[in-house]
């Protein structure tokens, strides 16, 4: 199952601290499960003055309780940085 997650940040003054203070060890987890297949893309989304505020996932997983464990063992859930997620299965489109 293919699914596109956007998980935003929390909102107060501390939530960048947070976000990074973690971010070496969300990237490590994140190029090994980009290696596994897990991780198909993602990257940052960013404010109106560039300011990190969350991410955007396309990951496969086999399963929704997978996708869900999988978030929750990321350094970022983990360290209270991403707060809510916004979850849909998708099918991505071959176009190679």
């Amino acid at each position: 199952m293919q699914f596109h997650i956007n998980a935003f940040d929390g909102t107060d003054e501390a939530a960048l601290d947070r976000r990074m203070s973690v971010r070496e060890d969300h990237l490590a987890q994140a190029r090994h499960a980009f290696e596994n297949g897990e991780l198909l893309m993602g990257g940052a989304i960013l404010n109106d003055e560039g300011k990190m505020i969350g991410s955007t996932l396309f990951v496969e997983m086999e399963s929704r309780a997978a996708l869900d464990q999988w978030l929750a063992n990321d350094p970022y859930t983990k360290a209270n940085a991403w707060q809510t997620f916004e979850i849909r299965e998708v099918k991505i489109a071959k176009l190679g």
